[in-house]
């Protein structure tokens, strides 16, 4: 049992106070949204989307994890990855198919919490089999995908979707969300050879992303859309060398 009365350092407040920070980020951008501003709203997002990739690390290096964390870290994925994205591409929709588009936010918000519960389920039952890949698309991307409408109308203002179509599009990730499909995770181990390329790659990244966020995000969303067949093949060819050992996979 701990005790009360231990001193703990200040800095392990940290990961909890990023968490929160998200939050903030998240509820910040459902305002920015209802007001119009679409920019803002996005770049809140983002900036709740690198909070909560770091939180957790950041917490396992400090030995500061704890089970209140855990919860935070569920909630703030459902208001920054569920409602707000939802709410954010809601208010372009709803102007245009507002009960087609109601239907559509409902669904992608109860989609991310269905796949939020199962993850955690998976995590704390111990069933999550290849740390390598998630089932289905993670909330952060699931986040990133149904914003693409308003991504391609900032980066390309001549192709904006129609408000249907970002409608239907916001019904596709919902699912995606909560299928079965493999999708890979941060997890998934490199070559050492491609150590240096790789950040001089995440390098060019940032700096795209300061000079040309639009066009930086539509290419990130095209790729990792790419990316979700690749995985599932990937991972289909893993289970069949684990199933049948003696089977060499092609391209091995």
């Amino acid at each position: 049992m701990s005790d009360p009365k231990r001193e703990i350092a200040l800095v392990q407040f940290l990961p909890n106070a990023m968490t929160l920070g998200a939050i903030a980020a998240g509820v910040t951008a459902l305002r920015m949204a209802f007001a119009g501003n679409l920019d803002l709203a996005m770049l809140l997002i983002l900036i709740a989307a690198i909070l909560d990739g770091l939180d957790g690390r950041i917490a396992r290096a400090l030995g500061s994890e704890s089970l209140i964390g855990a919860e935070l870290d569920s909630l703030a994925d459902l208001v920054n990855f569920g409602v707000a994205p939802a709410s954010i591409l809601g208010v372009w929709v709803l102007l245009e198919v507002p009960v087609f588009g109601w239907g559509a936010v409902l669904f992608y918000v109860i989609c991310a919490a269905l796949r939020l519960a199962r993850f955690n389920v998976g995590i704390k039952s111990g069933v999550i089999k290849d740390p390598r890949f998630f089932t289905g698309v993670p909330s952060p991307a699931g986040a990133l995908l149904a914003l693409s409408p308003v991504i391609l109308s900032n980066a390309f203002p001549m192709l904006t979707p129609p408000g249907l179509i970002s409608g239907i599009w916001l019904i596709i990730c919902g699912a995606l969300m909560i299928s079965r499909i493999p999708s890979f995770s941060l997890k998934m181990r490199i070559p050492r050879a491609w150590k240096k390329p790789g950040l001089i790659l995440l390098i060019g990244i940032f700096a795209s992303l300061v000079f040309f966020p639009w066009s930086t995000l539509l290419a990130f969303n095209i790729a990792y859309a790419i990316s979700i067949p690749v995985a599932a093949r990937k991972a289909a060819q893993i289970a069949k060398v684990v199933t049948d050992p003696s089977e060499t996979v092609a391209g091995e």
